[in-house]
């Protein structure tokens, strides 16, 4: 076995003696390459941001801005991750000879204030400045880059691209002035160039240090047959729950087995009657590939946390924490979707409907990993994702909504609603369905239904809503699709 390895800024480096769960974070900072800043620890902020050469898209390789503090550094064994230090030009001293293209753009648009989340949205935006699909329209914003009512720039910069980055100056308007005039890299920018390269393969990994291990098997049958064999494994996709763990409850584990880069969880495959979606794919990846042609995803996923942790987060590792308040389960119970679970034994497949059984529980054994999501088709013509949150994006839901409506001659044919955060898990909202279908889709239904949904499910008080809340935001979420479809539908 090799001795686990990273390379940072070019140069390749040993991992040891960092214990298991060190994170990325805190490996840099020990080296010296503190322009990787701790803000919040879990992922909300945006100041830890780096770069990893991931498989691509419209590419060989993606540059692609992720967590620091969330990410075992041993999860990127054999990897090549880039911080901002290591986008500036070097000069043959080994010092900075030239700010890169966004660093520029930052300091000379006043980007930076007490400096501290700088190097952060600095990655961030180097992901977004280096997506090979960006390009300029000249109908966006004012022509300038400055005008308002439009999250993408006459450059093609997607703001999104930021919204998991947080600028405590409260310095917005320059740090968006600054990324709708970044230009597109030029030709011999060596982070350009390295995107027609294939990124580095994923490497078996087997990293201990005392009683603790981070394992990384090369294949699914490996993983399977470890984890029957660890049963106090914790698995991991992209970390983006477990490192919160790790950081704010100081949790750790004998045993982490990294199921992300295997090859038989990243697959997706559309056939005459589903679409079949590996668990270990990321959210971006998944968004990016489907390019809209499942609508209602596509709604979900600008919806779903930040950018940075669309990055990193999985629909396997979203589902197999069972929380009750995850944004992908109300969706993908209006889809109709199952899982598909393996273990070393074989695979079975399971409707998401009966997939959860208690808070935080499911009918995944011990020893089955999610190898999957299914999702049906044809797709219900009349879809929409309504998230009710504090703040419009990087946010935990209060109650999410999820509807896929079939109506034909104004009549409802078929009706699927998934809830989120009105009960222990994630529901379909059966009784609300059931008034909706064979029915008109009129007023004097919608408004019947919705008092029936506002009923659905034993919603709680708590920091982010209280029960009575939400209640009356399941009923005015199917009066707002009534709103939204009316027109749509009797056209």
């Amino acid at each position: 076995m090799v001795a686990a390895r990273i390379t940072v800024n070019g140069k390749e480096t040993p991992i040891s003696p960092a214990a298991p769960h060190t994170t990325v974070l805190d490996f840099l900072r020990e080296r010296g390459l503190t322009g990787t800043k701790e803000g919040c620890a879990e992922g909300e902020c945006g100041a830890c941001s780096v770069l990893v050469a991931r498989p691509g898209v419209n590419k060989p390789t993606d540059w692609v801005a992720v967590n620091a503090c969330l990410v075992p550094v041993a999860a990127l064994d054999g990897q090549e991750v880039i911080t901002s230090e290591g986008l500036a030009t070097a000069g043959d001293s080994g010092m900075p000879a030239a700010l890169h293209p966004v660093q520029e753009e930052m300091a000379v648009r006043g980007g930076s204030q007490c400096g501290y989340c700088t190097p952060g949205f600095i990655c961030s935006m180097a992901s977004e400045y280096y997506r090979p699909d960006r390009c300029a329209h000249a109908d966006s914003a004012d022509g300038t880059g400055t005008g308002t009512g439009t999250e993408h720039g006459p450059n093609g910069f997607d703001l999104h691209a930021l919204s998991g980055n947080l600028c405590r100056c409260t310095g917005y308007r320059p740090i968006r002035d600054a990324a709708f005039a970044v230009g597109t890299p030029t030709e011999d920018d060596p982070l350009a160039q390295r995107r027609e390269q294939s990124p580095p393969e994923p490497v078996c990994t087997e990293y201990t240090r005392g009683e603790s291990a981070f394992l990384r098997p090369s294949t699914l049958a490996d993983a399977l047959q470890l984890l029957r064999e660890r049963t106090d494994a914790v698995v991991v996709a992209g970390s983006t729950d477990w490192g919160v763990e790790v950081n704010i409850r100081s949790r750790r584990a004998n045993c982490v087995v990294a199921v992300d880069r295997l090859p038989e969880l990243r697959e997706m495959r559309v056939e005459s009657d589903h679409i079949e979606i590996g668990a270990a794919q990321t959210l971006t990846e998944i968004e990016r590939r489907l390019d809209g042609s499942v609508p209602l995803l596509a709604e979900l996923f600008p919806q779903f946390a930040s950018r940075l942790i669309r990055n990193s987060a999985t629909l396997g590792g979203n589902l197999g924490t069972g929380s009750p308040i995850g944004d992908s389960p109300p969706v993908l119970l209006a889809l109709e979707a199952s899982v598909v679970l393996a273990d070393a034994d074989g695979e079975r497949e399971v409707p998401l409907s009966d997939y959860f059984t208690g808070y935080r529980q499911s009918v995944r054994r011990p020893g089955e990993l999610i190898r999957a999501v299914r999702v049906p088709l044809p797709l219900s013509p009349v879809a929409a994702f309504h998230k009710i949150a504090k703040r419009r994006f990087d946010d935990i839901s209060s109650v999410a909504v999820a509807f896929a409506l079939d109506i034909e001659d104004g009549i409802v044919r078929k009706a699927r609603i998934g809830l989120g955060g009105v009960a222990a898990t994630p529901i379909r909202a059966l009784a609300t369905e059931a008034a909706l279908e064979g029915k008109p889709w009129a007023a004097e239904t919608v408004e019947a239904a919705s008092r029936v949904l506002q009923a659905q499910g034993t919603p709680m008080d708590d920091h982010r809503a209280s029960a009575g809340y939400r209640s009356a935001m399941l009923g005015q979420s199917l009066l707002k699709l009534y709103a939204q479809t009316t027109e749509a539908v009797s056209s």
